[in-house]
């Protein structure tokens, strides 16, 4: 029975698949898959922190005058209500 579906769809189909040149790429990409994943996670990382230590990924602060216009905006808007303590639940 495996001889007739590897006849029909190659070798593909197998858990182990014999180590061929045709066969080449099955065994090597999972692995070439996971060194490129923890290289990005690497780069991504680094990137991460060579900003933070330049101050990049500080949040954003408002000026006094927006602050300002934010609190006016705020107090006039009808829909914007002072949230109120909720007490959780168990």
């Amino acid at each position: 029975m495996i001889d007739f579906l590897v006849a029909r769809y190659g070798e593909f189909v197998l858990l182990k698949p014999r180590f061929t040149p045709h066969t080449l790429l099955l065994w090597l990409l999972p692995p070439l898959a996971l060194a490129g994943g923890g290289l990005a996670l690497w780069s991504y990382a680094r990137r991460r922190a060579r900003s933070a230590a330049q101050g990049k990924d500080a949040p954003l602060k408002l000026s006094a005058e927006e602050e300002a216009r934010l609190t006016r905006l705020l107090a006039t808007d009808p829909s914007v209500r002072p949230r109120e303590p909720r007490l959780l639940s168990n």
